[in-house]
């Protein structure tokens, strides 16, 4: 993989690449700079979870409900156009979220979407420490059909990067950039071309 290919997804190696793991389900791992408490507080605390995917206050606890503000043509200074097919979003997006189940600093389980009829899907992150290092599992289960879980692929693999950079005290590359290539990737490896 060239260096070019790693920069516009945000792949590093091929164990970068989340996976399929059967229909409706995208499994991610990563292994970040730790300590544990610190990717926990990235995954619960607004202003660290606003560097990374997005903004808004949250009480890890089954039941409670919370806003997440989505901008993210601002989770980095490289700042690059919006894609015409997201540009509604230009100016940032807020969606409804219920923690299902929170375990600190070990799990959070929140729902994801749903409204106008539909059902939420849901979002697991699991947290374990790897010596000084933490291993992050993201898995997204529910996910409607191919093109909505290329779509989300694309998504979580660009929010996972620029967290991994986050936590590693880099700038992060643009967010579209990320997405763009990633979910490009993503149609291939899942048969969606």
């Amino acid at each position: 993989m060239t260096d070019d290919h790693a920069t516009v997804t945000g792949a590093g190696t091929e164990r970068d690449w989340g996976e399929m793991a059967e229909p409706g389900t995208l499994r991610f791992e990563r292994l970040l700079p730790g300590p544990l408490e610190r990717v926990w507080a990235y995954l619960t605390e607004s202003d660290k979870r606003g560097r990374w995917l997005a903004a808004g206050p949250m009480e890890p606890r089954a039941g409670a409900e919370f806003e997440l503000r989505f901008h993210h043509a601002g989770l980095s200074p490289n700042k690059v156009p919006t894609p015409e097919r997201f540009r509604r979003y230009e100016d940032g997006v807020s969606t409804r979220h219920r923690v299902i189940r929170a375990e600190p600093p070990h799990l959070l389980v929140i729902s994801w979407g749903g409204g106008n009829g539909e059902e939420p899907s849901e979002v697991s992150f699991e947290l374990a420490a790897v010596g000084e290092r933490v291993r992050l599992v993201l898995t997204h289960r529910r996910l409607a059909g191919l093109r909505e879980t290329v779509d989300v692929a694309g998504g979580w693999h660009a929010h996972l990067a620029i967290l991994a950079e986050n936590l590693a005290g880099r700038i992060p590359p643009s967010f579209w950039i990320l997405h763009e290539g990633a979910e490009a990737e993503y149609a291939r490896r899942f048969g969606a071309r």
